[in-house]
Order: C-alpha cells, then structure tokens, then sequence
C-alpha cells in the first residue's frame, strides 16, 4: 500500500505547554488532528474552569480552523465537586485529571491519597466527566518498572469497583498487567497508547549509553511489554486508543545530570503510527485506533474532515525552535516511511 486516507486522527493526550511554546506546539497538533486533549500540568496548574477557559484562549491563539483543544482540570487534594459541577456546565472541559504527586513533570501538587477525593469522584461519575489517569504509585520502595503494574492493584482496580459509572481512561500504558486489565475490565474503561511505546522498549534507552531523549514516564518497560502493546494497539479492540502524550522539553533540560521525562512527537505523531501499523500488518486498523475509537469513548462525534498519507521517506529535523531554546524531536535526523500529504 502507498496511500492511506484516514478521518481525521485525534490526540487524546497532549501537552502543549504554555506561552511563547504554544507557536511550536499547536501547529504541530493541529497539523495532523482534528482535537487534542490538553493536560493541566502548566505552572502554576489548570485546577478551575476559569483557568482552563483562560488556557483554551492562549491555545486558541495558535490554532487553526479546524484544530479544537479539548481542555482539562488537574486534580488535587481540594478539588471539590463544585469544581466538577462547574466543569461540566461548561462547554469545553473533557475530563480531569488524576496525578499522583510526584509522579511525572509538574505533578508536585498532585493527589497524594485517592480516598480524600471519594465525592469528587462521585461527581464526576454523576455528571459524565472523564477520568484521565496517570497510573503509576510513586513509592520510593516499589521498582520503577513495576509502577504501573502496582498501581493498577493498589488502586485503579478498586477505583472501578467504587465507581462502576465512572468513565476512566488509563493513560499511557507501559505493560502487559495493563493492556490485561484494560481487556478484562468494564466499558467504562479505556487506555491510550503513545507513539514512543510502540517504538521504544527499555534497551533502546539503557544499551549502549543512557538515550536522555527515549527518557518518559511512565519509563518505556522489556520487550514483550512493547509487543502487548503493539498487539493492542493494532487489534481493533475499541478500548485501545491514540494518546500521544507528546511532552516537549528543551535540549538543555533533557540532556543534563538529571533530565526532564519526556518525549516530543507531535511533529510526526500520525507518520510513527502508522509505521508501527505498517510493520505489525495491520493498517486497516489505524482508522479505527487513531480517529473512531477515542471520539467514541468520549462520547464525541467522529471528524468528517480527512488526512491522507503516502508512503514517501523523509527525514525529521535534528531540532525545532522551541520558544527561545530548541528542541529534539523523537526520531531527530532519523527517516520514517510515511508521510502525510495534501490532496
């Protein structure tokens, strides 16, 4: 196959930064998706309907016709379920979001006990917002890769069972006990899958030298959680979604002693799908994962408007400008097989 015509792809998990990055960012989106969600963790974080009305005009300013950031609130300690009522009488939060403090960047103001958020999360059960999870316990005690996993024991699993209404969705899946859980469990749960663990396992950041730009969080596990993650994604399982959780750093904070977690890939998002699909013999199914899947879940109307992708090598760019600093994209310098064209 040379020529693929998709309905337009959404991004189901999206960090666009703030400010002066926007310029890089939205465009990069916007390019090849119809709707992004965009995560809260700015700083100081998107925690009101206020301050993600006040986000989505900063992003607005970047965005094309056709492009709709989807925005969302960052859950804390004293989230209320006013805040949640107050989400949901408006006509753009999507969801919220459930950071275990510590877990990722700017997370510090995170939820450091699930329990103390119980009416919170019967709000959101009543009133049809979304959970957006990032599912890893941060305990210094457990294995980092053994985060998600213990995670999904300790407490998503019980979280579905208290609120079996609750839309959920496990972002960013890393293993297998994920993709397993997701599979099992009800139709209130779903997951996104990234580009950069489909591509990535824990080899190709340790061997040979630490790969500062393969370092994310969740951390990218062993090679046959990548291939459970590959079989999901390409199974036409409408529990499997795209999330990129493209996460832009500048080169100076991610190539230093103690590097920021984060993989940028916005700029090839829907080209690294599809070269995964291509390989695992399933590009029948990108429609599906990349564009029906997710609006679905979320209760959205599909995208009518379409993109199109040749199988035409070209190669990504060492670097972006990114505000004042760069910025190295997944794949820099490397060529990918597809791209996308106009038609």
């Amino acid at each position: 196959m040379q020529k693929i015509t998709l309905t337009k792809p959404d991004d189901w998990h999206v960090h666009f930064r703030d400010n002066l990055y926007l310029a890089l960012t939205v465009p990069h989106s916007a390019a090849q998706f119809g709707r992004a969600i965009a995560m809260p963790n700015l700083v100081p974080p998107v925690t009101t309907v206020g301050q993600a009305q006040d986000y989505l005009v900063r992003l607005r300013e970047h965005s094309p016709a056709g492009f709709t950031p989807l925005m969302t609130l960052y859950l804390t300690d004293n989230t209320t379920p006013a805040d949640i009522e107050a989400a949901a009488n408006s006509d753009f939060v999507h969801g919220c979001k459930l950071y275990p403090a510590g877990a990722t960047t700017n997370s510090d103001n995170g939820v450091t006990d699930i329990s103390k958020l119980s009416a919170t999360l019967a709000a959101m059960e009543e009133h049809g917002i979304l959970l957006l999870v990032h599912g890893e316990v941060t305990h210094s005690d457990v294995d980092v890769f053994d985060r998600e996993a213990r995670f999904i024991e300790t407490t998503l699993e019980p979280l579905v069972k208290q609120f079996p209404r609750l839309k959920v969705v496990l972002e960013h899946i890393t293993t297998k006990d994920a993709v397993d859980f997701v599979q099992q469990g009800p139709a209130t749960l779903a997951a996104t899958i990234t580009p950069h663990h489909l591509w990535l396992n824990r080899n190709d950041l340790l061997v040979g030298g630490i790969k500062p730009h393969h370092y994310c969080l969740p951390i990218v596990k062993r090679h046959s959680h990548q291939q459970a993650l590959i079989k999901a994604a390409t199974s036409g399982n409408p529990t499997f979604f795209l999330g990129t959780d493209s996460a832009p750093h500048t080169r100076a904070n991610k190539e230093n002693a103690c590097g920021c977690a984060g993989i940028y890939s916005a700029h090839a998002a829907i080209e690294l799908y599809a070269e995964v699909f291509e390989h695992a013999g399933a590009l029948d199914k990108l429609e599906a994962f990349a564009s029906h899947h997710g609006a679905d879940f979320y209760g959205l109307p599909r995208n009518t408007a379409t993109i199109t992708l040749a199988k035409q090598p070209w190669t990504v760019p060492e670097v972006y400008t990114y505000g004042n600093e760069v910025l190295v994209p997944f794949m820099a310098g490397q060529n990918l097989q597809w791209k996308i064209i106009n038609e």
